[in-house]
């Protein structure tokens, strides 16, 4: 029996603009959406094949669903194969990004969606 990551829940205040920041900005694919009445969410992903794939769902609507979730922003580390490429890639794209800093254990810098919720990216050969 095996355990794998399938999706990261990220709440958020406006569906639409969240969606377009994903996909415009950063490049992700929609990759399934559904729309049941008062229930709405998109989901999102690097690619079709990927095992990981992040579900934009109103903050709102979950919290009168299920008020005993947390609803903060999940601490998600993305993977690159070309940081600098991509840090200057975002930056061009204005996007909120921190500065691109060298520690033990690689290059990394962060960066902001629409609703200033921060996430980090790591080169990763």
């Amino acid at each position: 029996m095996s355990l794998s990551l399938g999706q990261i829940m990220l709440y958020v205040n406006d569906q639409q603009t969240s969606l377009q920041f994903w996909i415009e900005k950063i490049g992700f694919k929609l990759i399934a959406e559904n729309d049941e009445g008062d229930f709405k969410w998109y989901e999102v992903a690097s690619s079709e094949q990927t095992e990981t794939t992040i579900v934009l769902q109103d903050k709102q609507t979950v919290a009168k669903m299920s008020p005993e979730l947390n609803l903060g922003t999940p601490s998600l580390m993305f993977y690159t194969t070309d940081i600098e490429k991509l840090y200057q890639t975002y930056k061009n794209k204005e996007i909120t990004v921190g500065e691109l800093v060298e520690m033990p254990f690689g290059k990394v810098f962060n960066f902001a969606d629409n609703e200033e919720n921060y996430f980090a990216v790591m080169e990763k050969n």
